[in-house]
């Protein structure tokens, strides 16, 4: 069973809001609720994405994948630590489903583009899905062998997404300033290499 104090290490003990959602960004899942990591490059214009999906109940940006514990801004830009940037994401399953979501994450980026997304280079902005359900997972690898073949079909490269089981992976919330941070800064920097094409949405998995 997924437990969620297995992965959320949050820099401070403050509830603190979403400036745009009006939850904690640190919230839990509640009942009808579910929990589901994406990592698809610089992780401000991913987390305003999905910030405004409907049926997201709160989303947060932070570093996951990586070996070194605590890491910073700073450090995970060396490109030493192994972590890509990610955006955790609660939504409510009444209103949208992992399987829209999960489209959704292949369709804002290119995930044919190994460790870069566009001019932004390096492991931190590798294309990456963590879940936390088993029908998490098993949408998650049709949709990407789904969108595979069509990608295929307009030329593109095999997808380097990687999919993995969120169990026992820490996700490092990201500093205050990074939270909601083109909702702070709109004129910000967003970077979205899409491929143009579009991808299903694999229900029943």
């Amino acid at each position: 069973m997924f437990n969620l104090h297995n992965v959320l290490q949050p820099r401070s003990g403050d509830p603190r809001l979403h400036v745009v959602l009006g939850a904690p960004i640190d919230a839990e899942p509640q009942e009808g609720e579910e929990v589901i990591f994406f990592a698809a490059g610089c992780f401000w214009g991913v987390e305003k994405i999905f910030w405004s999906t409907p049926g997201v109940v709160t989303t947060a940006t932070g570093y996951m994948g990586g070996h070194t514990p605590t890491p910073s801004y700073r450090e995970v830009c060396t490109k030493t630590t192994g972590h890509a940037e990610t955006v955790r994401v609660v939504f409510d399953t009444s209103r949208t489903s992992a399987a829209e979501l999960i489209a959704l994450f292949f369709e804002i980026h290119d995930p044919t583009q190994g460790d870069r997304q566009g001019n932004d280079i390096g492991p931190q902005y590798r294309s990456a899905i963590w879940t936390t359900t088993p029908e998490q997972y098993e949408v998650a690898a049709a949709t990407l062998t789904a969108y595979q073949e069509r990608l295929a079909q307009e030329g593109f490269p095999p997808i380097t997404t990687g999919l993995a089981d969120a169990e026992g992976v820490t996700f490092w919330e990201a500093e205050d300033y990074h939270q909601g941070y083109l909702f702070k800064n709109p004129d910000g920097y967003q970077c979205h290499s899409r491929t143009g094409v579009a991808c299903p949405v694999v229900k029943g998995a």
